[in-house]
């Protein structure tokens, strides 16, 4: 047994009885997702723990990190 009929007799049952043009947005609106974003403070940076962690461990090379901890160190006493 097919089910096509059934389903283009649904789709034009569908169609006829159509939707208004703010509820065709407001459905569409609520199909989306939410848009969240979740944010957490933290009493300390991890970077920089991590940084002077691993800078405990072993000599760097260079001093790419120097100008980030320094930054993060001076938006912590402002």
């Amino acid at each position: 047994m097919s089910q096509q009929p059934y389903e283009q007799e649904l789709a034009k049952a569908l169609l006829e009885a159509g939707m208004e043009e703010p509820e065709i947005r407001e459905t569409a609106r609520r199909r989306l997702p939410a848009k969240t974003e979740i944010r957490i403070q933290a009493p300390f940076d991890p970077v920089t723990e991590e940084t002077e962690l691993y800078r405990r461990l072993a000599q760097e090379i260079d001093d790419r990190y120097d100008r980030y901890v320094q930054e993060s160190t001076n938006e912590e006493n402002t």
